[in-house]
């Protein structure tokens, strides 16, 4: 069974085509600049890529290109016909409280993908756009979407709300949703496999340009770092995270826009906005050992950031089985996982220093001591998160 995996992004489109009999990804590729003059196009499949520059003016041609390099790259290409795609997964970024789970889609899931756009409003009008394209490009072809946010609706009242006027909530659907849920998802059920547990408590680490912690209780999320948007809880490439709502009103005071302030807390701050040298980590960790004085700060924000939600998950727990590392930062930088878990040895936490200076190209384990919290360190896998929602619905 051949499923393809398209997530939308504002301006670009990713995608993987799986064979799921094999569980082996055949071909993998990325479109950027959608509707510029001139778009890139990465493809690669059997080990050969392919780079082109052309005109990709919407969704629409962008998936039907998709669709012909399937079909005609490779020595042989991995599909003779569009017809052997099984069905197709997508990413969507937000559902709101009207899925905790993925869905085959029809008019009514368009329908409620579009009624969040007002919560999503730079992802989910690109996922819908991606959706409505397969569906055109490959009539009779099953369609399945998989929200960022479904993994959270386990989330308890207490968790979710806001400590706002009900009606916010009740109207206006103000509310902590979470994100990376696919993400988490995933290496939650890898950790549950590694641990030797169907339903174990855990602390998962997604982080990367963007950075999420979740809270899970018995196999179900019940907590997260993220909000109503992406932009709560850790410190992120450029978004701020957590942040007392005043400074908004005291910046709106001083002279500055909503629309200002929102682009600064989005674009301009997180690591890049503390350390005046980049969103990527592994700049911001060269400059502080230059003896950077803000990267250096930079990083202790990130970190100390990071150490507070641990120990308020912990809390939450009591008993935690593990604690999953994942994400370009969270797989790939010793450094960074080591300073987030420095001194908290009396919690049930101790790294083996040699484990953890590694970085991940399948899961290792970073705490030897069978009496302590497993630590882990897991590649994070979303497309085949996506692949696997969909061969289960259309099987």
């Amino acid at each position: 069974m051949n499923i393809l995996v398209i997530n939308c992004g504002s301006s670009s489109v990713k995608y993987k085509l799986y064979d799921m009999t094999q569980q082996a990804e055949l071909a993998v590729g990325l479109i950027e600049r959608i509707g510029e003059v001139e778009s890139r196009i990465s493809h690669t499949c059997a080990g050969e890529s392919t780079e082109l520059s052309e005109a990709i003016g919407d969704y629409s041609v962008g998936v039907a290109r998709i669709i012909d390099l399937l079909t005609t790259c490779g020595q042989p290409p991995p599909l003779s016909d569009p017809g052997q795609i099984a069905g197709v997964g997508h990413r969507v970024v937000h559902g709101g409280e009207s899925f905790a789970e993925s869905v085959v889609v029809d008019e009514g899931v368009l329908a409620a993908i579009d009624e969040c756009s007002q919560l999503a409003p730079l992802h989910n009008p690109a996922n819908l756009a991606g959706l409505r394209a397969a569906m055109a490009i490959l009539p009779g072809r099953p369609q399945v979407a998989v929200f960022d946010t479904a993994y959270f609706q386990s989330m308890p009242p207490a968790a979710f709300h806001y400590a706002v006027p009900y009606e916010w909530y009740a109207e206006e659907k103000v509310r902590r949703y979470g994100f990376h849920g696919t993400s988490h998802r995933y290496v939650a059920g890898r950790a549950a496999e590694l641990v030797g547990r169907e339903k174990p408590n855990l602390i998962t680490l997604h982080l990367g340009n963007g950075c999420s912690m979740a809270c899970i209780r018995a196999g179900e999320a019940v907590d997260q770092s993220m909000g109503l948007t992406p932009l709560e809880g850790l410190v992120m490439g450029t978004r701020s995270g957590d942040l007392d709502p005043a400074i908004i009103f005291h910046l709106a005071g001083r002279g500055m826009s909503l629309e200002q302030i929102r682009a600064s807390l989005e674009k301009q701050s997180g690591l890049l906005g503390l350390s005046g040298v980049s969103r990527d980590l592994r700049d911001v960790l060269a400059a502080a050992a230059g003896g950077h004085e803000r990267a250096a700060l930079a990083v202790d924000v990130f970190a100390h950031r990071a150490r507070k939600y641990v120990g308020a998950f912990l809390a939450q727990l009591g008993t935690c089985h593990a604690l999953a590392f994942t994400g370009g930062i969270g797989e790939n930088s010793a450094a960074m996982r080591h300073r987030i878990l420095d001194g908290l040895e009396p919690l049930g936490i101790r790294l083996d220093a040699g484990r953890n200076d590694r970085r991940a190209a399948e899961p290792f384990p970073i705490s030897a001591d069978d009496s302590r919290i497993a630590i882990w360190v897991i590649p994070t896998d979303e497309e085949l998160m996506i692949a696997r929602d969909t061969q289960h619905l259309i099987a």
